[in-house]
C-alpha cells in the first residue's frame, strides 16, 4: 500500500493567486443522533504551475509533498472546463428585457 497517493475530485473556488488554486471537495457526513446525511465542503489548496485552471472547473488533485505552508496537493488534470460569462457593469443596472439607450434623457422630454 506504500507509494499510493490519495486523489480528490473537486471544483475550483479561487484562482487569483499565482500558481495556486483553492478547490472545494464535497462529501457527506452522517449525523450521530438523527442519522441524516449533510453535505460538507473541504477546501484544499493545490499547486497549479501553468495557471491553467479557472473558477468553476472540475479538477483532479493528487497528494504531494509540501510545496508551501498550506499547499499539500497538486493539480493532475482538468476534468471539465467551465466557461464563466463576464458580466458588464451596464448589464447589472439594466432591468431584464430593457434595451440600452444612449440618449435616455432626450426621450423623457418628448
Amino acid at each position: 500500500m506504500a507509494g499510493t497517493r490519495r486523489r480528490q475530485l473537486g471544483t475550483v473556488l479561487n484562482d487569483k493567486n499565482d500558481q495556486t488554486i483553492v478547490v472545494g471537495v464535497s462529501w457527506l457526513q452522517r449525523h450521530r443522533i438523527y442519522k441524516k446525511n449533510r453535505r460538507r465542503l473541504t477546501r484544499l489548496v493545490a499547486h497549479d504551475p501553468a495557471n491553467s485552471a479557472s473558477i468553476g472547473d472540475r479538477v483532479l488533485l493528487e497528494e504531494s509533498r509540501p510545496v508551501s505552508r498550506t499547499k499539500r496537493w497538486r493539480l493532475v488534470e482538468i476534468v471539465e472546463k467551465i466557461d464563466v460569462a463576464e458580466v458588464q457593469p451596464a448589464e447589472i443596472d439594466r432591468m431584464p428585457g430593457e434595451t440600452l439607450r444612449e440618449n435616455s434623457s432626450d426621450s423623457d422630454e418628448e
